[in-house]
């Protein structure tokens, strides 16, 4: 009999994971109750860089606390209500920001994003998405010398994993993008990087793939799963079900109810709130690539659908409303650094970032119930890691060994 497994999430994680086990010879059914691309995944900057190995909680974390507890910046808001809700995953959170475990994340990361790196190479040529593709890196920006050096961590530890950098005086930032207004005493130019027009797009050209190569996808709602004999069941919306023999779990930040509800797991994550919105530029203005302004705490990309201005993070409810603080001041920042003109829509996007308390993805076997995995907990990397995570998620599969160290995403850390 045929190898069926299904894939649940089609966003960068899942296509993905469907795209390579398809690539393997399973059969493969992805099921969603939205389009490929269209959730988590749609809003992101389009940044996948091996900067990215760089967590939020991580050493330096400990001296900006003063700053973000009094829930004021524009890098980080939260609802206290949550927090204390889920008190447990902030004390983890910061507690892993304790130099051991962070030079295990990274080390960890580094692999993945690189692992990422070379199959996004392959995949965007055969999915005819390969000219939306940048290859010439993204900037941190630095308002003033103070800030530049506070940034040595980050520096050395690029430095340490050999990324590709290169400093910039304010000439060399006026040379290679003109637009910029001059207020940034320093720049750090990340090599190792690229970016995409369009994240929500180069997805859903990884799905077409997927079908072409005759891949199945379902658009439903999944409810629930069931064990039935040596398969599971899923439980989709109007009574109806499907069956496979392993079940892949990649639905991002709808893993943690999803498994409760079904299963009765227990998943440590929280949702890393993120907006973004998109403008138009006056007098011609461009962008050549990505830009992270650091005091500002935005990005801000040149998109298909304008520049995409995307904020920090918000830590609150999967289903709170929306709230303008972070927007409003992010904004105001932008506009100091860059000529926007008009919003390009009158609401702002908002996606959920789906994190676990070591800022690692939870990938492999769940321990308790046999030929179901774990793909999910990619917080805001998931572009920089899909593929990679594919790759070793199907060697764990098929019992093959993987190109990396797959230890420190296994879901068992946590209990899984």
């Amino acid at each position: 009999m045929k190898k069926t497994v299904a894939v649940l999430g089609a966003g960068m994680i899942g296509v993905s994971c469907a795209l390579e086990l398809q690539r393997r010879g399973w059969d493969v059914v992805l099921l969603d109750r939205s389009a490929p691309g269209q959730e988590t995944s749609y809003g992101n900057a389009g940044v996948f860089a091996r900067s990215s190995l760089m967590p939020m909680n991580n050493p330096g974390l400990w001296s900006s606390l003063p700053r973000l507890v009094r829930n004021t910046s524009v890098q980080l808001r939260y609802d206290p209500a949550f927090l204390i809700r889920n008190g447990r995953w902030a004390a983890s959170f910061l507690y892993s920001a304790r130099r051991a475990c962070f030079e295990e994340t990274t080390a960890a990361l580094d692999s993945l994003i690189k692992l990422s790196a070379d199959l996004h190479g392959r995949w965007l040529p055969e999915a005819g998405a390969q000219g939306r593709l940048r290859t010439n890196g993204w900037f941190f920006l630095y308002r003033s010398e103070q800030a530049f050096e506070a940034s040595r961590l980050t520096r050395d530890t690029l430095d340490k994993f050999g990324v590709a950098t290169q400093v910039l005086q304010p000439a060399d930032i006026r040379a290679l993008e003109p637009s910029l207004k001059p207020i940034f005493a320093r720049a750090l130019w990340i090599k190792d990087a690229a970016s995409v027009d369009n994240p929500g797009a180069v997805v859903n050209a990884y799905a077409e793939l997927f079908v072409v190569r005759g891949g199945r996808i379902v658009r439903a709602q999944v409810n629930g799963l069931a064990r039935l004999n040596e398969d599971w069941q899923i439980s989709l919306g109007q009574g109806d079900a499907l069956r496979a023999r392993h079940v892949v779990v990649a639905l991002g930040p709808w893993s943690r109810e999803f498994l409760r509800k079904s299963l009765g797991l227990s998943v440590p994550m929280a949702y890393e709130r993120g907006y973004h919105r998109h403008f138009d530029a006056e007098g011609g203005a461009t962008l050549g690539r990505p830009i992270y302004d650091t005091a500002g705490g935005y990005v801000l990309a040149p998109m298909e659908m304008g520049m995409r201005m995307s904020t920090g993070v918000e830590l609150a409810d999967l289903d709170a409303p929306k709230s303008d603080a972070q927007l409003t001041l992010a904004e105001k920042a932008a506009r100091e650094a860059f000529p926007l003109a008009e919003r390009r829509e009158s609401e702002p996007w908002l996606g959920s970032r789906p994190t676990l308390p070591d800022s690692r993805p939870a990938i492999g076997p769940c321990r308790s119930h046999p030929s179901l995995w774990f793909a999910f907990g990619h917080q805001h990397i998931g572009l920089s890691t899909g593929p990679g995570t594919a790759q070793i998620l199907a060697d764990m599969l098929e019992g093959a060994q993987s190109k990396i160290d797959v230890a420190p995403f296994a879901p068992s850390r946590w209990g899984l």
